[in-house]
């Protein structure tokens, strides 16, 4: 009889002593963060691009090339702009682009030319764009005293305007205007000495250009806030793809390879581009009989 009670003592402590280690080892390898939300926003980590049309030269029977801005602070652009900072598994469209040029998956091409001939390598882009300078440093009598090093470093937050190449054609198989996104150049916010007597003015750099097709699977795995519903998960492909975004037209392809704003300015400028965007709409529609 005793030696059954000392079984069953022995027993209970070893049952207690089991689950307090097995206690003590869930707790140390769980350092999963708690959800934050009524589920789990993972169903844009696999998702893949939507695949273009299949298109041959002969279907082509009218093509266009249109360089657009798009300025990232008019409010439906706020999407591609923010966050400044990562936030809840979500960065900016110029950071998903500097990202990916950094870890060698995106290539940035020389911006001079529009046609993405001279790309750079890692190395070339970060001593372009990420550098070390030196200015004045000057003293409580305004004297230069010498020079202090100054980082140059290339921050999404700096870039606040970005160019789109495109192209829009006429696919006479399908009979539709269809549009092909081929390039991005982003601008740089960069400040300027006014007039004399005026305050300084804000100018835009250009940077680099990259190849869209080669990073759209990126875009389709990075998530976009949803203004109008946040169940609803977006992707920066997706924006692209539907269009949400507001630009202006600033060229098109022309004889001379010149700008609007060359031989148009101010409102006779935005005037232009708004003939251009109605010549391509009503190309389309004068191809019907009603």
């Amino acid at each position: 009889m005793k030696r059954s009670i000392l079984t069953i003592v022995f027993f209970g402590f070893s049952v207690i002593f089991c689950f307090a280690q097995k206690t003590n080892n869930t707790q140390s390898t769980n350092t999963k963060p708690p959800l934050d939300g009524v589920y789990e926003h993972n169903q844009i980590i696999n998702r893949d691009p939507i695949p273009w049309t299949s298109l041959i030269k002969k279907d082509v029977m009218w093509e266009k090339m249109i360089i657009r801005q798009v300025d990232m602070r008019q409010k439906i652009n706020l999407p591609l702009y923010y966050p400044a900072d990562p936030l809840k598994g979500r960065i900016s469209f110029m950071q998903v682009i500097l990202n990916g040029i950094k870890e060698g998956s995106i290539t940035a091409y020389d911006g001079s030319s529009e046609e993405f001939l001279s790309p750079y390598s890692v190395s070339k882009f970060d001593s372009t764009f990420n550098r070390i300078d030196s200015t004045d440093q000057f003293d409580s009598t305004g004297q230069v005293v010498g020079k202090v090093a100054v980082s140059k470093k290339l921050e999404a937050r700096d870039i606040k305007q970005f160019r789109i190449k495109e192209y829009w054609f006429f696919d006479k198989q399908r009979s539709v205007m269809d549009v092909r996104i081929v390039g991005i150049q982003p601008l740089k916010a960069e400040t300027r000495p006014g007039v004399e007597g005026e305050e300084e003015e804000e100018a835009f750099r250009p940077l680099f250009w990259v190849y869209f097709p080669e990073f759209r699977n990126l875009l389709a795995k990075n998530p976009v806030f949803n203004v109008w519903n946040d169940a609803e998960v977006k992707s920066f492909d997706d924006i692209f793809w539907k269009r949400m975004f507001a630009s202006y037209i600033t060229k098109e392809s022309n004889v001379y390879d010149r700008v609007i704003k060359s031989y148009a300015k101010d409102l006779d400028a935005l005037l232009e581009a708004e003939k251009i965007h109605d010549y391509i709409f009503n190309y389309e529609q004068d191809l019907w009989e009603y």
